[in-house]
């Protein structure tokens, strides 16, 4: 049975994008990091992303970011970034990515890519797409997804990692490892915390950090 993860964790997981934006695409989507011209800065629309998404009757329909940025081409790009913390399947998920995409389509008439990152406990639910067909019509989307148990075995590597998303990324690893475990919670957040001083992060990086991990 899945675990259920307090909604209370969506909040640090909203202000680590805010944060650290540039990082998490660098860890979880390099290939999308290394298309944009970051020297040109982004520009936050999670206004317009309210606006389009107010009404939304699909379930618990959450979207973390709208950004958009600039590719090294000059082509201004819409990403949409959508933080799913999901304790257990959910039959209306892709569902929700599609109808968010086209929302936010229609109301900046510019290409938007939805990003997915899944950080439940099942390793087999493993959402892509959505679509349906009828009579030779054809609709659907198809997105990028992380799913973050896969940076289990990568544990190493986080701890070797200069990134400071990684440090989230093994935050939440570690919550879903000590559900119900109380005094090693305790440990992990220790160790996490020594892992700061040894990387070398200054004062109010290794503050920044700390609050998350709490």
């Amino acid at each position: 049975m899945a675990r259920r993860i307090s909604s209370d964790y969506d909040s640090p997981w909203k202000e680590a994008l805010d944060i650290y934006f540039e990082s998490f695409l660098e860890l979880c989507f390099p290939q999308i990091h290394a298309d944009i011209d970051w020297s040109r800065g982004y520009e936050s629309l999670d206004t317009d992303l309210r606006e389009v998404t107010r009404d939304a009757e699909i379930g618990n329909r959450l979207a973390d970011k709208l950004v958009k940025v600039w590719l090294h081409d000059g082509e201004e790009v819409v990403v949409l970034i959508h933080v799913e913390i999901q304790s257990q399947y959910q039959k209306y998920f892709p569902k929700r990515i599609h109808v968010y995409n086209h929302r936010i389509f229609d109301k900046n008439d510019i290409e938007v890519i939805s990003l997915v990152v899944l950080g439940d406990d099942d390793p087999n639910w493993r959402p892509k797409r959505f679509g349906y067909s009828r009579w030779g019509f054809i609709s659907g989307t198809k997105y990028p997804m992380v799913k973050l148990l896969d940076f289990q075995p990568r544990w190493s590597e986080l701890e070797r990692s200069l990134n400071p998303f990684a440090v989230v990324i093994m935050a939440h690893l570690s919550t879903l490892d000590t559900v119900g475990k109380p005094n090693q919670r305790f440990q992990s957040k220790l160790s996490l915390v020594r892992g700061l001083y040894e990387r070398g992060y200054n004062k109010n990086e290794i503050l920044e950090l700390f609050r998350l991990i709490q």
